[in-house]
């Protein structure tokens, strides 16, 4: 594939100079030489070439740019030419002579003059014709290196793979020449296909439009390929390839792909499991609260335990929600967390805050949890108030099948970083602000007539019919609220213009929005149509991104259908669950969001939903103006009815919105325009082109035709009807109005088209990975550069799009960040393509499936236009099945990109049950296929609506439109057809589905194509059947031109059945195939025939139900008839009859293997029809052949097989990838020679059985020099600087010398001394301290601490490659060649080196990086699992495989039984798989066994006496089994016939229980092998439940070479808590190993070495006894290669090492979902070896009595809150109350400091609080009832938290809270030395300061801060306190005794009190001067002065009556 381009002239050039020309297709560019001095004309004459990788669209451009050259300045620019490929892609050559454009866009008068060619993949090319490029003069390849100005173009240019370099221009002999017009030319070819690299062009055949087709490429080696690169100088790693299913299967394009899957997924209820721990609470708003948290999911709540008077509560409670709903329903629920303040019996409390999210946020998560977050609670009625407190806690939500990693979990001290972990997904900012969600509700149409009520009928008949019968209302429901709208009475087109507004945090943690239209009715309100918007599609939150918007715009709504019976049975299709199956309404609504700014004091804060009008929508523009659509169909087919509806006509209908429904169709929509035909309107005169005007006007009141005619169907077989179109395909064509806002669904599908291309990509690489074709990266570097060509196409077709008027925000919105991400992904995939190397390849193909995903996600429309088109199959106008077809598949546009992907396409589309009905079985069963036809686009655009169909028809039209050109036709008849013959290769199918109860099938295929169909024989009792048929089906008449038919035949159906004896065959699976098409005219020759074989994946509904292996193939029947087609070579073997087999050049060529089979034994087999089975026999069967075990006489007694080894020969195929499965079959023989079939596994590929001889060349162990491996206990991080590389034959010691001071502190760690340079607090641990536990515990942290750097490693790798994505390809180019062999040269060396302490490795490196931490006192580790040790040990099945055994399944609702219920037991035993004859050599060896053949030194099978112990530390998470949301755990084990349950020991309402257990078990393998463990929960009455239970196989690991019998451990010691557990010491163990595997060894050398075959380990040779005895000792050494034991040759394998593993608890009810974990190991030990020690002490440690001692001595500074009555002045009665372990157990308060005027407080008083601590998880252990109904007490573990707050006293009134301070014992800051450098610092700032633990600290005094919020909610300090924290052992406060408060023993001074506080009892005169004087002097001068007025005043008025009657008498 290639483009040329030769540049021939410029003319028309001003002045003189040198010019320049550059050409730049794809970003690739490449200049000409220059041209010196020339003048008007420039004749450059030269020819370039572009090989492309993908097709080249006709809208790609091609711009050449000509510049004046200048050698010192830039080049000038003169002009450029752009031209757009179209025309160049149709005909494939193209001459243009046209003018220049300068910047300015204007032309100028330079032109130039071109020519274009396009050689296509599909070999379109135009003819070629005498002016052939090769005449001119210069030819350059790019090869020539002569453009140095583009240094780039040279590697871009060759990343297409071969090139030949350019010798002479005639290439004769390097190329194939082909003629043309009778002329032979050569033409320069450069093939850029990687690996379908040679081209061969097939016969010229002139077909209509002189396409010439080409063959499928001869496919050239890989490693000629990479010959022919090398020898150019090009890195293989730079080599891309194009589509390998473009080439080998050659695709026109008028068919599409048809979807396999069936089963509708969407409405189908699953199980699913909500777990949330709330676990504490942090900063609570609020004074002195008794807080209790509710947890709601969906409906439901539940409540934890109320905590008093604490604003951080703690309560580490755990609750589980089970449901069982369609995922939609699920993931749509709500979380509400939400904590309430003093809630009781009889007052539901306050809200202090609440947190809200949906459960489909969570189950996005990684491993679908959050663990250990804090949620922000906010108060929903208060939007003002800011955060009102942090709630700490565990959510996750599991499926079927998930399984969730529960972060290990040990003391939690990272987690107290609140803002770094706050419950958020990524992404979301952590100040989250309240927002407004506008829903704008404007009008719907198109409400389906709900008249079917009975009250409707009587409604008719009183009223008459002039009433709408509906009364239609929209509901919105988001984040857990509901809003509607009003309801308009009986009304199909309702008005509301109304908007809801919701109020809620912004962005919301609640992803969709419920929109639902709903009918009102008297009775029950019910949903007409259901629509959901996602938030993610019409939001963006990136830095440019956009806030939620939506609309003005119409959404669809699609449910159940519209016949209107009176009970709908798929109703819940309304409600938005499952696939909707009619077009039910459309709504025009909009969505704004609008961000409060809570500071606003008029802001209404209520978050309750309000309902107001609004303004309609004002414009149509946004919406759209209104046009006409046209969809045209035609039936080209209709086969695979299903026999149930045959005996009925049938017929066909087709609906786009309401248009086309029978029942309410709609005509034109109501707002008539006036006519457009005589409107001069352009587009309406182009469209009817010659035709006259009021032919215009009759095409404008063309009838819609929307179904077609009813028919008989014809019986094809047993199972299925066809309709007999044969040559008359009957058509239907709608017209219908809609706004017009094609852009969405164009960009939509140019997105879609890039996805679908590059997944189909995607399943290249992994289809080449899964069958080992050489080089998968090749390809998916060619996958990258169609995707980054893509998007930069997307970046250029979208871009013209900017200025479309009809749109709304969200539209400019998501142009803007499509373009912007699709460039982005550009980008990335090119700097990508030069990352992809062969070895990373995995990683970065899970990158680009990122890519697609996104891809599908930005490409989802979210803002409908035209509805979707269903098709309906109706027989007797009975509505059966139907198929749904996205509009935006089918659009038309004219720009090829746009177009939807299925428009003017032949589709084949399996039509299905509607709603429930498809589920299950049901909807396996195709109800009908068709071959269909659709266009749709708008009605002046129709002229070219029947392009896509297959050529050859006549048009059949309706009476009216008989001659008028663009009048659609209501059927074609086609004249032209081809008879063919298909043959189907039916190979073989393997991995079926277990139909029958044998758990065996009897297959049979059956082919179906057209209206034929044929089977294969039936092959009883097999899961793999070899039908090796060849089915022929002769005359079949395919219509339309030959041409076509080649490139693209109509699919075959392949179905698998079960045949039954009775009743009829059970489906098993369906699969589809393409045949490969022969022309008459063509030879039937290589490449392409005889046809390979092929895998097709069998689908049954949903999921594979194994592969079919066959091959395909259309031969067309030419003039001479059947005679020119290949023979088809009689039966070979008689016995067959006339069953022909498959022919030799197809079938798989064979050879000879033998299979060697180890049969062992048979575990836990079931009964079978109730009865037990005893005599049980293995039959072993591949491809025909098999051998049949021993029988074993008494299963009971001895399950094992006498004879252990047999083997049978068998023709095998070369293809390992063809290799059939093997079948392992157990039956049970009963008496009278009848026999039962117990169950059956099929081991589907032999691949890893195989044995393959060593190579003799490649001998990866060199057994020359000695390999030293110096072993030093745990070295320190230096140790990477100094690894040597360790050739393999080598004699390097790699030797690390451990520095002094590690020794020292060694020979002091023994002395029991201190530590070396350290702070005395970090003492070392003695010995005697030390237990089991406090290894467990040192074990977890060093896990935490590898997890936590691995993450810390990868997310640096990430960050480095991201880098490197940014930087792109330059980076690349430079270092490409010189990085690929370095990475080889290191991997070899690792090869090599294969050097101890591999996984230390990765601790070494990514060690440095890490600041140093406190060295950690040493103890001896374990190492904990956090999973099964099967997992890590690939199940124990070193040599001895467990197969399960399957039942096959028992009546029809087995289906879905999973694989766990259908195992009816287990066959163990192995298989070995090799080409004959094997190498001489092997069978030569020394002590070889010919009866064992490949498995030599297996161990006998005879029964063997072992002790078992079982160890159970603890679990984790149980589910919980009261009510009360707790359980009361035991441990229950089974083993054979032992059953011990530990009842006695249950632990009270606990989840996390603490076990430490050891049980001690005698078991006799094999009868007893399946051990069980289960913790079950203990009730007072009734039975106990089961919790969950584990399996153990101990027999595998008993017989593995991994020894898991007993563990490793790290070190070597006879006393303490390591005490070697094994009765086997480490040098003995070596010495079986090294005698077993043959190896030479152990030799102990002097001075600590010990050498095993060729590798030597040093190491310590002294130890210790309980009294400090050192004596000699080898053990060290022996347990130093025990350690490394998979370094030594040949024998080598991982040992297990001492270890603890953890198990997920599974509960049979509940399959599929864990139910907790256990952690803990199993030892076992052979009783015919010495007895082991006893077990080791695990029992849970118990807690440690303490005292602490609280002095509080003074206060100051608290804040006053009295005034005084007398005085009036502000005080205090100030006393102190504190408590350790919760406010009700151990309150103590002061006595009260009475009349504090400064806040000063002096107390000396003591608290005394004993509690019991365990130190190792840092918590207070508690016992108490529960509550007063309790049976017995519960243990609680709660932090060590001191709290101490200060109250002010009140006589009468409720004591006022002051303020608080909360220590935790373990970290809290220390003390001020005084009351003034004491601040709030000390609280708020944490992180800073310097912490103490008052465990290390013993004692300590100084000042801290009470704090308490204020109004605004902020942190002020309130007072200060100075105390004395003393801690003391139970022992010790038992020696130095003291009182409570100030009494005996160690009584505290009294305080000393300044008597200011009864100062007026004792002093009242001074009291009154006080008052007096001070403070209210100025309030009582005032008071006199205003009496004196008063008396003035009163004695005026008194006195005046009296004067005036003195003056008035003159007296």
């Amino acid at each position: 594939m290639a483009l040329l381009l030769q540049l021939r002239t410029v003319t028309g050039l001003r002045g003189k100079a040198d010019r320049i020309a550059k050409a730049v297709f794809r970003g690739l560019s490449f200049y000409t030489r220059v041209l010196e001095n020339c003048e008007d004309e420039a004749r450059f004459d030269e020819t370039f070439r572009w090989p492309v990788a993908s097709n080249i669209d006709g809208n790609e451009i091609l711009e050449i740019q000509v510049f004046n050259y200048s050698k010192v300045f830039t080049n000038r620019l003169i002009g450029t030419f752009q031209m757009v490929l179209q025309k160049v892609v149709e005909e494939g050559q193209v001459e243009v002579t046209d003018t220049l454009i300068d910047d300015n866009n204007s032309a100028i008068q330079t032109s130039i003059s071109i020519e274009i060619r396009y050689q296509a993949l599909d070999g379109t090319v135009g003819a070629w014709n005498d002016k052939e490029f090769l005449e001119t003069p210069s030819v350059h390849s790019e090869g020539d290196g002569r453009y140095p100005l583009e240094t780039d173009s040279l590697l871009s240019s060759h990343r297409q793979g071969l090139d030949i370099s350019p010798g002479k221009s005639n290439q004769q002999s390097a190329e194939r020449s082909f003629r043309s017009k009778g002329k032979e030319k050569t033409k320069e070819h450069k093939a850029g296909k990687g690996v379908f690299s040679a081209m061969k062009l097939g016969k010229t055949r002139p077909s209509k439009d002189d396409h010439r087709k080409q063959d499928e490429p001869a496919v050239l080696e890989a490693e000629d390929l990479d010959r022919k690169a090398l020898l150019r100088g090009l890195e293989p790693d730079t080599i891309s390839l194009a589509s390998v299913t473009a080439v080998t299967t050659n695709v026109s394009n008028k068919r599409s792909k048809p979807d396999i899957k069936m089963e509708p997924s969407a409405g189908r209820p699953m199980d699913y499991q909500v777990s949330i721990t709330i676990i504490e609470a942090r900063q609570l708003v609020g004074l002195n609260m008794d807080p209790v948290v509710c947890v709601e999911v969906g409906e439901e709540k539940k409540y934890t335990s109320m905590k008093e008077s604490t604003n951080c509560p703690y309560y580490n409670e755990y609750f589980v929600f089970d449901f069982h709903v369609p995922p939609d329903v699920m993931f749509d629920k709500i979380i509400k967390l939400s904590v309430i303040h003093s809630k009781n019996l009889l007052r539901s409390g306050t809200l202090v805050g609440s947190f809200k999210m949906d459960v489909g946020t969570v189950y996005t998560q990684p491993e679908h949890q959050f663990y250990h977050k804090w949620a922000i609670l906010s108060d929903p009625e208060d939007l003002t108030a800011g955060l009102k407190g942090y709630l700490k806690c565990d959510i996750a939500v599991v499926g079927k099948g998930d399984n969730i990693k529960t972060p290990h979990k040990a003391n939690e001290t990272e987690e107290d970083d609140i803002e770094g972990n706050l419950l958020l997904p990524d992404g979301v900012p952590p100040e989250r602000q309240w927002a407004r969600f506008y829903i704008k509700i404007y009008r719907a149409e198109g409400l389906p007539r709900m008249n079917t009520s009975i009250m409707a009928n009587v409604k008719k008949a009183l009223i008459g019919e002039n009433k709408d019968l509906v009364d239609p209302y929209v509901q919105v429901v988001f984040a857990g609220q509901k809003g509607k709208t009003s309801i308009q009475k009986s009304s199909y087109e309702p008005l509301w213009n109304e908007q809801i507004i919701f109020t809620e945090m912004f962005p919301p943690l609640c992803k969709r929005i419920k929109i639902q239209i709903r009918d009102s009715d008297k009775v029950n309100d019910v949903a007409i149509g259901t629509h959901f918007i996602d938030l993610r599609k019409i939001s963006n939150e990136g830095d440019k991104g956009f806030l939620p918007t939506f609309g003005p715009a119409w959404v669809n709504m699609y449910g159940s259908t519209r016949n209107y019976t009176l009970m709908d049975e798929h109703q819940e299709l309304n409600e938005g669950l499952g696939e909707g199956v009619s077009f039910r309404a459309r709504l025009l609504m909009s969505l704004a969001v609008e961000i409060l700014d809570t500071t606003n004091p008029e802001i209404n804060s209520s978050t309750e939903v309000q309902v107001e009008q609004a303004t309609s929508v004002a414009d149509q523009n946004c919406t759209g103006k209104m046009e006409e659509f046209f969809l045209f169909g035609a039936f080209l087919e209709a086969t695979m009815i299903d026999r149930k509806i045959g005996d009925k006509p049938i017929n066909f209908e087709v609906t786009i919105g309401n248009y086309g429904n029978q029942i309410d169709g709609m005509s034109k929509p109501i707002l008539r325009r006036k006519k457009e035909g005589g409107d001069g309107n352009e587009e309406e005169s182009e469209l009817l082109q010659n035709s006259s005007e009021d032919e215009g006007d009759e095409d404008g009141e063309m009838v819609s035709v929307s179904s077609s005619q009813p028919m008989k169907p014809l019986v094809t077989d047993r199972n299925y009807f066809h309709l007999p179109y044969f040559e008359k395909k009957p058509c239907i064509y709608i017209k219908s109005w809609w706004q017009d806002q094609r852009r969405r669904l164009y960009n939509a599908n140019i997105m879609d088209k890039i996805a679908d291309k590059l997944e189909e990509g995607l399943n290249d690489v992994q289809e080449m990975i899964k069958t080992e074709k050489p080089h998968p990266e090749r390809r998916l570097r060619g996958v990258l550069e169609e995707l980054s060509s893509g998007c930069l196409h997307f970046v250029t077709l979208a871009d013209k799009d900017q200025h479309h008027s009809s749109r709304t925000r969200l539209d400019r919105e998501r142009l803007k960040s499509c373009m912007r991400e699709l460039e982005n992904m550009g980008q990335q995939a090119t700097a990508l393509r030069s990352q992809v190397k062969k070895n990373t390849m995995k990683d970065k193909l899970k990158l680009v499936q990122n890519f697609l995903q996104k891809l599908r996600f930005l490409a989802d429309e979210p803002q409908h236009t035209i509805p979707d088109v269903f098709i309906w199959m109706l027989s007797n106008n009975k509505r059966i099945a139907y198929a749904r077809v996205p509009s935006k598949d089918i659009l038309y546009s004219i720009v090829d990109e746009e177009m939807g992907k299925e428009c003017a396409k032949v589709k084949s589309i399996f039509l299905k049950l509607p709603g429930k009905r498809g589920f299950g079985p049901a909807g396996w069963t195709v109800q009908a296929k068709m071959e269909i036809y659709l266009w749709l686009g708008l009605n002046k655009q129709r002229k070219d609506f029947l392009s896509g169909l297959p050529c050859g028809f006549e048009e059949k039209k309706t009476a009216r439109g008989q001659n008028l050109p663009s009048f659609p036709p209501i059927s074609l008849l086609y004249t032209k057809k081809q008879v063919f013959q298909l043959r189907a290769h039916m190979y073989q199918a393997r991995s079926l589905f277990a139909a029958d109860s044998s758990g065996l099938s009897d297959p049979f295929a059956r082919v179906f194509f057209i209206s034929q169909s044929q089977c294969t024989e039936v092959l009883n009792e097999t899961l793999c059947p070899t039908w090796d048929q060849l089915l022929v089906f002769d005359n079949v008449e395919l219509y339309g031109e030959a041409h076509e038919m080649r490139d693209d035949p109509p699919i075959i159906v392949i179905e698998i059945y079960d045949q039954d004896t009775v009743g009829k065959a059970d489906f098993m699976g369906r699969t589809f195939a393409k045949p490969v098409v022969k022309m008459s005219d063509e030879q039937y020759c290589p490449p392409r025939f005889p046809p390979q074989l092929e895998y097709y994946q069998i689908y049954r509904g949903n999921s594979t139900a194994g592969d079919l292996l066959a091959a395909f193939e259309l031969l067309q029947i030419g003039p001479g008839g059947k005679s020119d087609l290949p023979p088809i070579d009689g039966p070979t073997d008689m016995d067959r009859g006339p069953i022909l087999p498959v022919p030799l050049g197809i079938r798989p060529v064979l050879s000879k293997y033998r299979v060697e089979v180890l049969f062992w034994g048979l575990r836990d087999l079931k009964r079978v029809n109730l009865a037990q089975v005893d005599r049980p026999r293995v039959d072993i069967e591949c491809a025909g052949k098999g051998v049949q075990s021993a029988l074993i006489q008494n299963y009971k007694k001895n399950p094992n097989f006498s004879t252990l080894v047999k083997w049978f020969e068998v023709d095998l195929p070369e293809n390992e990838l063809l290799h059939p499965p093997l079948n392992i079959r157990v039956v049970d023989c009963r008496a009278f020679g009848r026999y039962t079939l117990v169950g059956s596994h099929a081991v589907s590929s032999l691949r890893k059985f195989i044995y393959r001889p060593p190579d003799k060349k490649a001998q990866h162990w060199n057994m020359t020099g000695e390999i030293v491996v110096n072993m030093e206990p745990e070295v320190p991080i230096k140790k990477m600087e100094t690894m040597v590389k360790l050739e393999a034959n080598s004699d390097a010691v790699v030797k690390v010398d451990v520095s002094e001071e590690e020794k020292e502190r060694k020979k002091k760690k023994k002395k029991g001394g201190g530590g070396v340079g350290e702070e005395v607090e970090e003492e070392e641990p003695d010995d005697s301290m030390l237990d089991w536990w406090s290894k467990y515990f040192a074990s977890i942290e060093t896990m935490k601490e590898k997890l936590r750097q691995q993450e810390a490693a990868a997310a640096e790798a990430e960050e480095k490659e991201e880098m490197e994505m940014a930087e792109g390809k330059q980076v690349v180019n430079k270092r490409g060649s010189m990085a690929g062999k370095g990475s080889k040269a290191q991997a070899k060396n690792k090869e090599k080196s294969k050097a101890p302490k591999d996984d230390k490795k990765k601790k070494q490196q990514s060690a440095p990086e890490l600041p140093e931490k406190k060295s950690k006192p040493r103890i001896d580790e374990l190492k904990v699992f956090n999973k099964e040790l099967e997992t890590e040990f690939d199940n124990f099945e070193d040599w001895l495989h467990t197969f399960n055994l399957l039942r096959g399944k028992i009546g029809d609702n087995d289906d879905n039984a999973t694989e766990e219920e259908r195992i009816v037991g287990r066959f163990k035993g192995s298989i070995c798989v090799y080409k004959m004859p094997l190498p001489d050599d092997i069978t030569k060896e020394a002590g070889y066994d010919p009866n064992f053949g490949m498995f030599q030194g297996i161990p006998s099978n005879d029964p063997i006496n072992v002790l078992v112990r079982v160890y159970v530390v603890r679990a984790t998470d149980l589910h919980p089994a009261d009510i009360n949301g707790k359980a009361d755990p035991y441990i229950a084990i089974k083993l054979g016939k032992t059953d011990i349950k530990d009842k006695e020991n249950y632990i009270s309402k606990q989840l996390n229980p603490v076990f430490g257990k050891s049980f001690d078990i005698e078991a006799t393998f094999p009868m007893e092998s399946m051990l069980t463990v289960a913790v079950y929960d203990w009730d007072l009455v009734g039975t106990d439940d089961l919790i969950g239970e584990t399996k153990i196989d101990l027999e595998n690991r008993y017989y593995s070479k991994h020894r898991a019998t007993c563990g490793v451990s790290q070190n070597y010691s006879i006393h303490g808590y390591n005490t070697w557990r094994d009765p086997m010491k480490p040098s003995q163990i070596l010495s079986k190993l090294c005698k077993d595997g043959k190896v030479d060894g152990p030799h102990y050398g002097p001075g600590g070495r010990v050498k095993v075959a060729n590798r030597v380990f040093t190491g310590p040779t002294e130890i210790e006894d309980e009294n400090g005895q050192k004596k000699q000792t080898d053990e060290h050494l022996a347990l130093a290669v025990l350690r490394h034991w998979e370094d030594i040759p040949w024998a080598g394998c991982k040992l297990v090492p001492e270890h603890v593993e953890t198990r997920p608890l599974l509960n049979p009810d509940k399959p599929g979902i864990e139910q907790g974990r256990l952690e803990m190991w199993v030892d076992m030990f052979p009783m015919d070896m010495p007895a082991p020690g006893p077990a080791t002490d695990i029992s849970p440690r118990k807690p440690k009595k303490y005292e602490l001692r609280v002095i509080v001595w003074n206060t100051d500074e608290v804040i006053l809150e009295d005034d005084d009555y007398f005085t009036g002045e502000k005080s205090s009665d100030i006393f102190v109350r504190g408590w350790l372990k919760g406010q009700q157990e151990d309150k103590q308060d002061t006595d009260v400091h009475y009349h504090s005027l400064t806040g000063e407080g002096n107390f000396n008083w003591r608290y005394i609080f004993p509690f019991d601590y365990l130190m190792a998880e840092e918590k207070i252990v508690i016992s108490k009832k529960e509550s007063m109904f309790s049976w017995d007490e519960t243990e609680y573990k709660i932090p060590a938290r001191l709290t101490l707050q200060v109250w002010d006293a009140d006589h009468f009134s409720a004591d006022d809270f002051l303020g608080a301070i909360e220590l935790d014992l373990n970290r809290f800051p220390r003390g001020a030395k005084t009351s003034k450098q004491c601040s709030l610092e000390m609280v708020t700032n944490e992180a800073e300061l310097p912490m103490i633990s008052i465990f290390k600290q013993k004692r300590v005094k100084g000042w801290w801060p009470f704090v308490a919020r204020d109004e605004n909610d902020e942190l002020e300090i309130t007072g200060k306190v100075e105390a004395e924290l003393h801690l003391l052992t139970a022992e010790e406060a038992e020696k130095s005794p003291a009182g409570l408060a100030r009494n005996e023993p160690d009584p505290l001074e009294k305080p000393n009190r300044p008597d200011t506080s009864f100062i007026w009892f004792l002093n009242p005169l001074k009291s009154i001067k006080y008052l007096i004087c001070t403070r209210y002097k100025w309030l009582i001068i005032k008071i006199v002065l205003a009496l004196l007025l008063l008396v003035m005043v009163a004695l005026f008025l008194y006195s005046m009556p009296g004067y005036m009657v003195k003056k008035l008498l003159g007296a």
